[in-house]
């Protein structure tokens, strides 16, 4: 057998095995390496929107002549939010300003986020909230011209979901193997002396090319107070068995504890199965004697996704962790119909979600040493089919932390002139001004890695002239 067949048995092996609850993880460093300092402690927290946010239904024209504009390309979709009734989300007297410090750049147009995204809203207004407007992934600079000219090499598969949420995590479609979440974890393991990998790349949303490494791999967290080992959750025999000699004689087995089989399969099983039931019972040790949030979240998908990134982040010392990446999700935005129904219960959730965390992480006293931002398969068309969206390219996205350059709106938040060279010529999808490489290495750059690290992990940075931008 190949050693990619070995592989693809042991992660289909395992899925069965353990389910989201564990992931095989190299053990680097000591489970009990306490950082130096809290205050060297930095993590990055992607929020990741799958399905592709309605970045024009979520930052919205406060202007009236940018409202009528939109207006004529919604015509339909704006009618389904009963615009002008006076009780819709999407009039123009419930929405909520983003009153930017640089709105002078925007030319008299003006911005707001719906009425129901008003958790959010104090962030902005508190410099703690960024827009960056028209980010996707790119190769190059583009714009319509060069496109249809094959002047320009684009990324492949636009608007499929599957490769767009993989070129968004890794540069490159369905099959990439490497992260650049992972990538950057790699590198920071070996620059930080008092850095455990094996607790540096933590998803709440099952194991996604983001923070695949070739070195770091990543923990998978148990949501609410499920810190034990699934597999020995699972028969009711043993959940009344705790402690107790059958329990022992399970976890002993699960463990391959005294195994020394010559099958390749059955010895990476046994320190696979080992690695996952021996990281998460330190997990388990570390939520047991840490620090516990008082924040109380919204019990909704993102609310407990973030109440688990938390309450990690709380742990941090005793998991030895000097640098994290967490990956939470949220799905529902492929809102070709029904979006009025959708979308805003969904905005809802972010808003409500990101707020518990800020307050959560302002009351660990990390808020300065954490970064929160979205990202998601891609940004929708202009024009509307009805009560919703189809498949577009760039879109606009949300950076909050203390750390943050907030109040402030970056790169562009274009009129919506279909005609326009940053339109392409089809349902009016935005060609991307700013790349995923160039948003992803600003963080990266934040997070600690040199400009050396950083190319070395997007390879199309050198592309663009800016390829680091100033939002923190």
């Amino acid at each position: 057998m190949t050693c990619q067949q070995r592989r693809t048995f042991l992660k289909t092996s395992a899925a069965v095995g353990f389910g989201a609850g564990t992931s095989a993880l190299n053990m680097l460093g000591s489970s009990n390496a306490i950082a130096d300092s809290s205050s060297d402690y930095k993590a990055l927290v992607c929020v990741f929107l799958k399905g592709g946010l309605d970045h024009n239904d979520t930052i919205l024209p406060y202007d009236s002549h940018s409202f009528d504009a939109l207006a004529k390309t919604r015509s339909e979709l704006l009618r389904a939010y009963r615009v002008g009734s006076g009780n819709s989300t999407r009039d123009l007297a419930r929405m909520l300003p983003l009153l930017a410090s640089n709105i002078g750049e925007f030319g008299g147009r003006q911005f707001a986020l719906p009425a129901n995204m008003a958790a959010l809203h104090p962030l902005f207004e508190d410099g703690e909230l960024a827009v960056l407007g028209n980010v996707g992934p790119l190769i190059s600079p583009s714009s319509r011209d060069a496109i249809e000219r094959f002047q320009v090499e684009i990324p492949e598969n636009l608007f499929s979901h599957n490769d767009q949420q993989s070129t968004w995590m890794s540069m490159g479609p369905e099959g990439t193997r490497q992260g650049w979440g992972g990538l950057m974890l790699d590198r920071i393991t070996m620059q930080y002396r008092n850095q455990n990998s094996s607790f540096a790349a933590v998803s709440t949303s099952g194991n996604d090319v983001l923070l695949a490494g070739n070195v770091v791999q990543q923990f998978s967290v148990p949501l609410g107070n499920n810190t034990t080992p699934t597999i020995l959750n699972l028969p009711n025999f043993l959940k009344t068995a705790k402690n107790s000699t059958v329990m022992n004689i399970m976890r002993s087995h699960l463990m391959s504890e005294g195994s020394h089989d010559a099958n390749l399969y059955i010895q990476d099983m046994a320190r696979y199965n080992h690695r996952a039931i021996s990281h998460l019972e330190t997990y388990e040790d570390a939520m047991h004697s840490g620090i516990t949030p008082n924040t109380a979240f919204p019990r909704t998908s993102l609310g407990e996704q973030l109440s688990s990134v938390a309450a990690t982040i709380a742990i941090r010392q005793a998991l030895g962790v000097s640098r994290q990446i967490f990956y939470v999700s949220l799905s529902g935005f492929d809102t070709h119909n029904e979006q009025t129904a959708t979308l805003p219960t969904l905005q809802t959730e972010i808003s409500e979600a990101i707020a518990s965390f800020r307050s959560s992480m302002n009351e660990l006293g990390v808020w300065d040493n954490v970064t929160l931002f979205t990202a998601g398969d891609f940004g929708r068309t202009v024009t509307d089919n009805g009560n919703g969206s189809d498949h577009g390219w760039g879109g606009h996205h949300f950076i909050a932390g203390g750390s943050v350059n907030g109040g402030k709106l970056y790169g562009d938040l274009p009129e919506y002139d279909l005609g326009a060279q940053m339109y392409t010529r089809s349902r009016g999808r935005l060609i991307p001004t700013t790349s995923v490489e160039q948003y992803a290495a600003t963080l990266g750059r934040w997070l600690g890695l040199s400009e050396a690290d950083l190319k070395s992990v997007f390879p199309n940075l050198d592309n663009f002239s800016v390829p680091f931008l100033d939002f923190v």
